[in-house]
């Protein structure tokens, strides 16, 4: 059972387990054995077209993709840890039984897997969930490949997409997390090679009255998607805030996207005395050469707070019901929350004055439902986001924002005439620094042609293995506190997600570009 600490800083410190990410492909590929031969990069120059690229090997066009089984192990021929036991009541099973007693922390079902040629293959595990969703760990040879996900009462394949392994002999763990499954097999198939049309996406935004700024700025990402990968980090004080110090202290550099929040503008947080500075902080960002990204824990209206006043965003502290808001049924809702817009709205006009392009992620991680915005389901979210939209576009005219939707899950998806750019939010676990291939492939899936990245994260990813992988995440932005520093009044890197080596290794590396490699953006090209 993991903490999401990424959450102290605003009093959201609960199990993961409540997170229930309904989608059917879970966490993400790795690499069970690291490439041989992989070597640091080193610095390249600003241009666009100049720091790497992704190797041909990885990503190429494919046509009708036939995969080739490279093994079929039976779970009730595994080795067993813990609790679990080979059974055969359940109907539907292939072989003698499967595997069950998944209910103990330590309890999990090992196959010994034998690949003849190194590369990418996928696992396709074949479950039963005995009392609706659940989510358990993979491993292979002890690494994370991210979680396996069983819904269906009867045995159906769930896959991990495009796990690197090197020839040889692996050990694939299903070990519990939730817990309560039932295993039945491991079909080891080579995976589909990865279309290089992916990365191909348009500069144009869906706002047609952007901004020029903001139209150069999509003009850069679109320029070095599926080349480079540029670091961001969270900081709520700003460039020179702690966060930032401490990574440029380990690595000599500064990320080139930094990562804000308007949280503290929600009037039920102002109410109660919260102020903020992080439109200043984006101002000043901007003008030293960087790229600027929002977030919005939008604290509900004070009507709804049932909780600590601070943790108004999050579901559990609140009684608030969008559904009912969106539907007529609480026209007092509307008004209130059209007010917290409002609010929100004065500062980006801030920002639309100083010619600030922003990234602008409201209305996050909705499909998990810890926020209320997400709560009340997919369809009441979705006439929130393009009512948000509408409002920001059409009647106060906010022509600088890029729109970055994040709702994390393809039922979720508004439309792509109001969506510029996809994020996916990452927290895979401590010290875990694979590429997300598999999610990365997932939010690719969502539509066409619309470019993604790695809106939070809490591990910085090796840029090898996403380079390696095909998983050019257009950019990563690590969530603050813990995630970066320890919370110590001296300034001090925290080693508990990343170590050192690692920072400094992604931001060394020739694939990830740092603040001090951006171009101009005031005089970028427009496409």
């Amino acid at each position: 059972r993991q903490m999401c600490i990424r959450d102290r800083i605003y009093g959201r410190n609960y199990d993961m387990a409540v997170k229930k990410r309904r989608c059917r492909y879970i966490g993400a590929a790795l690499a069970a054995v690291a490439a041989a031969g992989m070597i640091t990069g080193c610095n390249g120059n600003a241009d666009a077209e100049s720091k790497g690229s992704v190797t041909e090997s990885t990503v190429r066009e494919t046509e009708s993709f036939v995969p080739e089984v490279a093994g079929v192990y039976e779970a009730e021929e595994g080795s067993f840890i813990g609790n679990v036991k080979a059974d055969s009541e359940k109907p539907g099973y292939s072989g003698s039984g499967y595997a069950a007693g998944f209910s103990a922390d330590s309890d999990g079902c090992g196959f010994e897997v034998e690949i003849k040629e190194s590369g990418f293959y996928d696992l396709v595990f074949t479950t039963a969930s005995n009392g609706g969703y659940k989510e358990n760990y993979v491993t292979v040879d002890g690494q994370s490949v991210g979680n396996l996900v069983s819904e269906e009462s009867t045995f159906s394949d769930t896959s991990i997409n495009r796990v690197y392994f090197e020839a040889g002999t692996h050990e694939v763990t299903v070990q519990k997390y939730w817990g309560w499954i039932y295993l039945d097999k491991l079909t080891v198939q080579t995976s589909e090679p990865i279309d290089e049309k992916i990365y191909n996406v348009s500069a144009q935004l869906v706002n047609e009255n952007a901004t020029e700024s903001t139209k150069r700025l999509m003009s850069y990402l679109t320029d070095i998607y599926g080349k480079n990968i540029l670091s961001g980090q969270y900081c709520d004080t700003g460039q020179f805030g702690k966060e930032f110090a401490v990574v440029n202290k380990v690595t000599g550099k500064y990320p080139a996207v930094l990562g804000l929040d308007f949280i503290e503008y929600s009037p039920s947080r102002v109410a109660n005395g919260s102020t903020s500075k992080a439109t200043e902080y984006a101002e000043s960002f901007w003008e030293n050469g960087g790229i600027v990204t929002f977030c919005w824990h939008w604290n509900a209206p004070e009507k709804y707070l049932t909780g600590e006043w601070w943790s108004g965003f999050r579901t559990e502290s609140t009684n608030i019901d969008l559904a009912k808001i969106m539907n007529g049924e609480d026209e007092e809702g509307y008004e209130l929350l059209m007010q917290d817009i409002d609010a929100i709205a004065q500062q980006l006009l801030i920002l639309q004055e100083a010619d600030v392009p922003v990234l602008w992620r409201p209305l996050h991680e909705a499909s998990g439902g810890w926020f209320w915005w997400g709560a009340s389901g997919a369809e009441a979210y979705k006439k929130l986001y393009i009512l948000l939209y509408d409002k920001l576009t059409n009647e106060y005219g906010l022509n600088n924002l890029i729109w970055l939707w994040n709702g994390q899950d393809a039922e979720w998806y508004p439309g792509d005439e109001y969506v510029d750019i996809i994020g996916e939010d990452i927290y895979p676990g401590e010290h875990v620094y694979t590429s997300q291939v598999n999610k990365f492939l997932e939010a690719v899936d969502y539509t066409d042609g619309k470019m993604v990245v790695m809106s939070e994260n809490g591990c910085v990813f090796d840029p090898e293995l996403a380079k390696r992988d095909g998983a050019m995440w257009g950019f990563f932005c690590t969530w603050g506190t813990e995630f970066v520093a320890k919370s110590t009044s001296i300034y001090a890197y925290s080693e508990q997600y990343t170590e050192k080596d690692m920072l400094k290794k992604a931001y060394d590396s020739d694939i990830v570009i740092t603040l001090d490699e951006v171009p101009n953006l005031k005089e970028y090209h427009i496409k």
